[in-house]
């Protein structure tokens, strides 16, 4: 089992991802139930249902879904290039990611089939891992950051926005 990081194996914004995985945590079994469950919930939406926003300039469902695709590659190569070598790699700006595709204009059920198959690559990717590579780090967004808190980083992230969408998103 990946144990879970410290503070000072990542960045401060982390922590509030991280913090939203129970404190027993089996991380790469949670991203494997969440390849499930999140896959379920967006499938099961109609075109016309996730075209919805909870208000004027937030993202729709589609984007959200976009959004977690975008920032679980990043997250995934961060840890791949970190286990390899230690190197700084620039940030991301969400907003830019999003609003530089039309996630809309995508049909839901192709957006869930890829964030299907982005997950089956990230988690062949995580559990390929030794212990030596999870310990080693890198340097994103001016922070360091080790391989193993982008795992649970990539697994928090994706709890924090489901949370936001059931209890914004699923009140329609």
């Amino acid at each position: 089992m990946i144990k879970r990081p410290n503070s000072d194996e990542h960045a401060p914004y982390a922590a509030g991802y991280i913090d939203m995985l129970p404190q027993d945590a089996d991380v790469l079994q949670l991203l494997t139930e969440l390849q499930t469950s999140t896959f379920k919930l967006f499938s099961n939406l109609t075109d016309e249902q996730a075209m919805y926003a909870y208000a004027e300039d937030k993202w729709t469902l589609k984007e959200v879904l976009g959004h977690l695709i975008d920032t679980e590659r990043v997250f995934s190569y961060r840890a791949f290039v970190f286990s390899r070598e230690d190197i700084s790699l620039p940030g991301f700006d969400q907003d830019i990611y999003v609003n530089s595709t039309d996630y809309n204009s995508r049909d839901i059920q192709q957006l869930a089939a890829e964030f299907k198959a982005v997950r089956e690559a990230t988690l062949y990717l995580y559990r390929s891992f030794t212990d030596e590579q999870l310990r080693r780090s890198g340097v994103a967004s001016g922070h360091l950051v080790k391989v193993a808190a982008l795992i649970y980083m990539t697994a928090g992230h994706e709890l924090y926005h489901l949370k936001i969408v059931k209890e914004r998103y699923m009140q329609q």
